[in-house]
């Protein structure tokens, strides 16, 4: 109980009354002791990575981080080569960034081209309905554009632009799936009795 948590302890007791128990040899003993050694030095590593990008990318690009979060910000300005190439790109093509392949597979097929790439990795495509993910997509693209913009064109940014979109994004997302249950929920919906019936 010195060395970890309590949670971890208890978890740790429990294993040792139902495990049958092996001896271990002193190799063993080391190179367990070695390997989860290197776990806790990666754990950590990742911790000063993951606190590194975040302050670069809020001091880089603060309300595009806001909006769909640092890592997509980074993933989608990597993608672009820079901060200003990725400003000059349009709204429909930061929606497809990083789909490109399924995007030229499509045409070549003459089927549906993607309605995403690397933004469908944003928190706020994520907590969307899977039909409302397109339409998300979209829509997050566009204040992307206009904040991507504003990060490397703009001067004094501190990310209200970023948290005023959020808000506005999250809204629409609320009153999309607020209409659809409406919908569903009239007795003449053909899908009515589906949703009745609690098979949502």
């Amino acid at each position: 109980s010195g060395v970890v948590p309590d949670e971890v302890a208890e978890d740790i007791k429990k294993a040792v009354e139902i495990s049958f128990g092996t001896e271990i040899l002193e190799e063993d003993e080391i190179n367990i002791k070695a390997l989860a050694s290197q776990v806790s030095e990666m754990t950590e590593y990742r911790a000063t990575l993951s606190e590194y990008l975040s302050n670069r990318m809020n001091a880089i690009s603060p309300n595009l981080t806001t909006l769909i979060g640092e890592l997509v910000a980074a993933k989608l300005i990597a993608h672009a080569g820079s901060l200003m190439n990725l400003a000059k790109l349009p709204a429909s093509t930061i929606q497809i960034l990083g789909a490109e392949k399924a995007l030229f597979r499509a045409m070549k097929t003459k089927k549906n081209t993607p309605k995403y790439g690397l933004i469908y990795n944003a928190s706020l495509v994520g907590q969307a309905q899977a039909k409302f993910k397109g339409r998300i997509a979209r829509t997050l693209a566009a204040k992307a554009s206009l904040c991507v913009r504003y990060d490397a064109l703009g001067e004094d940014q501190d990310g209200s632009l970023g948290t005023k979109t959020k808000a506005f994004i999250e809204h629409r997302l609320e009153t999309m799936e607020g209409d659809f249950v409406k919908s569903i929920s009239k007795p003449g919906n053909k899908n009515f009795q589906q949703y009745a019936g609690g098979k949502r």
